[in-house]
């Protein structure tokens, strides 16, 4: 059996994992994901997180028998390169960008086929934050030699070879046209293309650990550094390898993210939370986003789990809503922007906080799944999943739907280290997931119709 150190970057958190390559996470270490004020601007702190990462792989390297290291991260995180390390500091995509580069970026960027995701709040895309540093640092970002995406970043650093990669292009770069599995015509026109890196299988072995970092991690001078994946491409690829098609995978976190193998969409017309990411393969996936992670904080507040069973029938009888949108974004709903609220008899009531969050993104989900092709399968993933009313809740609002729950709160993590025998596996791995029991949930589609009609309300007015 081999061992897969899997470093994982998240917006929040950033976790290393020992995991063998059938996906079994065997130890996790974590540490926050740090951003820093500036200057130049609010970024992630690139070389502490090196540190840490050097540190916990000799931490794990004395109880593991470490082969291959890979990456997985968050979309729009990307790092502008010159010689052997970043050029200019990781953009955090949280921020807002200047209006003179918003106003031209708008202006360049093209349609929704090009873009394969609506044009999102901050410093999101990062050929948004290309153009930033191009128009306000010109003469660093003249003299870079290359632009990567973080999980190909991090293989860089710890392989010293450049490369692309398809499903971290396509998680709203705006560089990669997705449907099309090309460049998107902005790379060529802005002359981009020298500082794209030749594409690479995410499964890929870029090379060996560089002979310094081995030495000091205490890692064999043969450990191979894979390319890395977009994190959402690789917990869906954990049920490509168990053979599983016709489906729809939710991962949960600060996004809600919804990525389905079903075709069937016109890539020409934008809609609310619509995106197409790409699998491992390079095959389109339509997709939804929304900040599902951050909606259910805004709702919950200070309250703690787990949701209650009676907690949702009393929600339910009273006719007491979340409705959308607490974020500065839109979301699923245009016009919701800052208009979230909490209404019904119950919105004040501190015991029900956490049920009526988990309701919420119940909701936010089944509309995510609802706009998307239809599938045979459902499959939630993710933080979300750790309280089982949300898979039943979820299941009870799509009863024409087979829904399952995955049994695994490491689906990234496992997917990931999945790719280090991406070659050489000759039998579909299990499939570790199971139907929520949804015998005593309240019946939920007039609650479900209720809050769209609530919601449709908010747009017209907005």
């Amino acid at each position: 059996m081999s061992i897969v150190a899997v470093f994982d970057i998240g917006k929040t958190n950033v976790k290393l994992s020992a995991a063998s390559d059938d996906g079994r996470v065997l130890e996790t270490l974590s540490t926050p994901n740090k951003v820093k004020d500036g200057p130049p601007y609010r970024h992630h702190d690139l070389d502490e997180l090196e540190a840490w990462l050097i540190d916990s792989l000799a931490v794990l390297a004395k109880r593991h028998d470490i082969g291959a290291i890979v990456t997985c991260a968050h979309g729009s995180g990307g790092v502008l390169v010159g010689g052997q390390g970043a050029a200019m500091p990781m953009i955090d995509y949280e921020q807002p960008i200047p209006a003179d580069v918003d106003a031209c970026y708008r202006t360049i960027v093209g349609p929704y086929r090009e873009r394969a995701s609506a044009i999102m709040l901050g410093a999101a895309h990062l050929a948004r934050q290309m153009l930033w540093q191009e128009m306000h640092w010109p003469e660093t970002f003249a003299a870079a030699s290359a632009y990567l995406a973080t999980p190909q970043y991090w293989a860089f650093r710890l392989s010293g070879v450049l490369s692309s990669e398809v499903t971290s292009l396509a998680a709203q770069s705006h560089l990669w046209a997705s449907a099309d599995g090309r460049p998107a015509t902005l790379v060529e026109s802005r002359g981009w293309q020298r500082l794209m890196p030749p594409m690479r299988r995410a499964w890929e072995t870029l090379g060996p650990l560089k002979p310094e970092l081995a030495r000091r991690c205490g890692l064999q001078a043969t450990t191979r550094i894979l390319c890395g994946v977009h994190d959402s491409s690789a917990n869906f690829y954990r049920y490509q390898a168990a053979d599983l098609s016709d489906f729809i995978v939710i991962s949960t976190g600060t996004w809600i993210v919804a990525l389905t193998d079903r075709l069937g969409v016109d890539f020409d017309v934008e809609l609310p939370g619509h995106s197409c990411n790409a699998d491992v393969f390079g095959n389109p996936m339509p997709g939804m986003l929304t900040m599902g992670g951050r909606e259910f904080s805004a709702v919950a507040a200070k309250a703690s789990g787990p949701a209650s069973l009676q907690a949702v029938r009393r929600i339910v009888a009273s006719g007491t809503f979340a409705l959308p949108t607490f974020g500065s974004d839109d979301g699923l709903f245009p016009g919701t922007a800052d208009r979230g609220r909490l209404q019904g008899p119950l919105a004040e009531d501190e015991d029900v906080r956490f049920t009526l969050a988990m309701l919420y993104s119940a909701l936010l989900t089944a509309a995510c799944i609802r706009d998307l092709p239809p599938a045979g399968t459902v499959v939630l993933d993710g933080n979300f999943v750790v309280d089982p009313l949300y898979g039943a809740a979820v299941a009870a609002l799509l009863p024409e739907r087979r829904v399952l729950v995955s049994r695994s709160t490491t689906g990234t993590a496992t997917g990931a280290a999945m790719l280090a025998a991406h070659e050489k596996r000759t039998s579909p791995v299990p499939l570790a997931a199971e139907a929520p029991d949804i015998s005593d949930f309240p019946e939920l589609s007039s609650y479900q119709r209720r809050w769209q009609a609530l919601i449709k309300t908010m747009e017209q007015i907005s």
